[in-house]
């Protein structure tokens, strides 16, 4: 039973707030369809007397999605129109601002994959749950390599700038945009290259992932940082991979690495940059990488060929 101010409502009837600010992406939409699927419509829609969306409309989207006639909403009808219209956006951004003990996602994580359970349906990436588990796995005694120590960087403005071409002896390292091809011409000059090794990012966020043993901490991201859905990191490696091979010779070799996770998105854009995919890869390492379900001690690499041209 719902409790007195709590009732099934048709869906046709809620109205979505005209100026809600939240988006939410179909991935998303879809997470939350199946997290229905899996433990019911547990949150009540909230809604305005005049069957407004207060808190809800990703909940609504997948009700939608799922085929459901009506879900369980609350009525707010305590609140002003003023106050709605803050409560919105209040209710959005307070759960934004809460965070995470590590320590204890990671042994919940843990116990939920040894019981079975599909913890997809958490909302977390299989690459997030895998950087968290490692984290809570790695030794605590383990000293940082005084090799590693990295300098603060001091306040203020970048002294790197977009379109800054640096010589390193014989290399040369640009500041830009790897979607570029101007900028990837500004950096190869007019000399075809013969080989391309290239390590995409895994489009997930830095922070809270990424830590060293958590005493470097680094910098997000420009892009490719657990924002894109799957069609738009396809996307994301089509435009970054065909802007460096307009700059491969007829016969030119490409090794991509990318892990398991998305080697769908790779394979698609990269069967659409290059001429042929030529292999994949296997770089056999010495220890177990992250994650806690069949650990990888290995990284793939997959190799594409541009033109027809015998290969180098």
């Amino acid at each position: 039973m719902h409790p007195p101010n709590e009732q099934s409502c048709p869906l046709d009837r809620l109205i979505p707030y005209a100026n809600n600010a939240r988006t939410h992406s179909k991935k998303q939409i879809n997470q939350i369809a199946e997290s229905i699927k899996r433990f019911g419509f547990c949150n009540p829609v909230l809604i305005a007397e005049d069957f407004t969306i207060i808190a809800g409309h990703g909940r609504v989207q997948a009700a939608k999605l799922l085929g459901m006639t009506e879900v369980p909403v609350r009525t707010l009808s305590h609140l002003s129109r003023d106050e709605v219209r803050a409560y919105i956006l209040a209710d959005n951004k307070l759960a934004e601002n809460a965070g995470w003990d590590r320590d204890v996602l990671a042994i919940e994580m843990q116990g939920l994959i040894e019981l079975n359970f599909d913890i997809e349906l958490l909302g977390f990436s299989t690459t997030e749950i895998d950087f968290t588990i490692e984290g809570e796995q790695r030794p605590t005694s383990a000293k940082a390599d005084p090799l590693d120590a990295v300098e603060p960087l001091a306040p203020g403005p970048a002294v790197n700038r977009a379109g800054d071409l640096w010589q390193l002896g014989p290399h040369r390292l640009l500041c830009g945009d790897a979607r570029s091809r101007e900028d990837v011409s500004l950096l190869c000059g007019a000399s075809p290259v013969a080989l391309l090794f290239t390590d995409p990012p895994y489009n997930v966020p830095i922070a809270g992932h990424v830590s060293g043993l958590g005493h470097v901490k680094h910098r997000e991201f420009a892009v490719a940082s657990g924002e894109m859905d799957e069609a738009a990191f396809t996307g994301f490696l089509r435009d970054s991979l065909g802007a460096a091979a307009s700059h491969l010779r007829d016969g030119a070799i490409a090794f991509v690495c990318m892990d398991w996770r998305h080697m769908g998105e790779l394979l698609e854009a990269g069967r659409t940059v290059f001429s042929e995919f030529k292999n994949l890869c296997v770089w056999n390492k010495t220890n177990g990488g992250m994650g806690s379900f069949y650990r990888s001690k290995h990284e793939l690499v997959f190799v594409f060929k541009k033109g027809s041209a015998p290969h180098i």
